[in-house]
């Protein structure tokens, strides 16, 4: 062959080669939409495609000020290739009644919860943001991302109402021991409520810091054995983070926020704070069986 036949062949068998690898690489942006129920746009520089759920029915008002969702009120979701799979990061936008019932149904179809706070202060009603993130098979994400973006579809048109319990602080009636037995740590009582602290380790500088610094789990409880509440903080290692959260949502114990209280120690710490209202045992319970998914106490 000669030389001009051979580099004419050569060019379009590269060229094969990178239409194979470009279309090995393509995201099914018609299936994700299907599957999500919501329209996005590709972005072609970096080879994302994300889809948009605008928030525009809960109309904040911060600090007298009307919030419209391109002031951070779009619920959204991005697909990326990683290799032989695809990774899913996004951020949806709730009410607090919201919260707990859609980061059930979040990690139920698979996918991590990464994150849990505000953007706003002084807003009414209250906004929250749950950051969710996975990789595995696009087909499968996808499907996750339409449970979770159905189930929020469903409490916009009729949002639940908060755990509400008559309960004085003050008039602690339950047998402290049950909660010692149950989660094998005692705990003090002060003004009608007893609370358990957990310490953990980490360093920061070089130097450990522990319990009284504020590396720990702890729990305080309040009311009486038939109904109690339980408000706290976990201490997780970033690892630990999905099987807590698992465990506190099959007790029907609430998430309230998840973020960090420190930078730069070692082992990175991820805090988890949750209000449970119930029976005091079966609260303490549920607290045991989150205790129970760590790998060290």
């Amino acid at each position: 062959m000669k030389p001009r036949a051979l580099h004419i062949a050569g060019c379009i068998a590269a060229a094969l080669l990178a239409a194979s690898a470009a279309a090995a690489d393509a995201l099914d942006t018609a299936r994700i939409e299907a599957l999500t129920g919501l329209k996005g746009v590709f972005s072609k520089e970096e080879g994302v495609f994300k889809v948009t759920l605008p928030r525009s029915d809960i109309k904040p008002d911060v600090a007298g000020v009307k919030l419209v969702p391109a002031q951070g009120l779009g619920a959204w979701a991005a697909f990326q290739r990683a290799g032989e799979h695809v990774m899913v990061m996004g951020d949806i936008v709730m009410r607090e009644s919201e919260i707990n019932p859609v980061m059930s149904v979040a990690l139920d179809s698979g996918l991590e919860v990464t994150a849990l706070h505000n953007h706003f202060l002084w807003d009414s009603p209250k906004v929250m943001l749950m950051h969710i993130g996975g990789m595995g098979d696009e087909e499968q994400l996808a499907q996750a991302l339409g449970r979770v973006f159905a189930k929020v579809r469903e409490l916009m048109r009729s949002p639940p109402a908060p755990p509400m319990a008559d309960i004085d602080p003050a008039q602690a009636s339950f047998d402290p021991r049950v909660i010692d037995e149950i989660l094998g740590h005692g705990g003090t009582l002060a003004g009608g409520v007893y609370r358990v602290v957990i310490g953990r380790t980490a360093k920061m500088g070089g130097h450990e810091v522990g319990k009284e610094m504020g590396v720990n789990t702890w729990a305080a409880f309040a009311g009486s054995e038939r109904l109690a509440i339980v408000d706290g903080d976990f201490a997780m290692l970033e690892h630990e983070v999905q099987d807590v959260l698992k465990a506190l949502r099959k007790a029907d114990i609430n998430v309230v926020a998840i973020h960090n209280h420190m930078i730069g120690e070692s082992p990175r710490y991820v805090f988890l704070h949750y209000w449970g209202v119930g029976p005091v045992q079966d609260l303490a319970n549920g607290l045991k069986a989150a205790l129970r998914t760590q790998t060290s106490q």
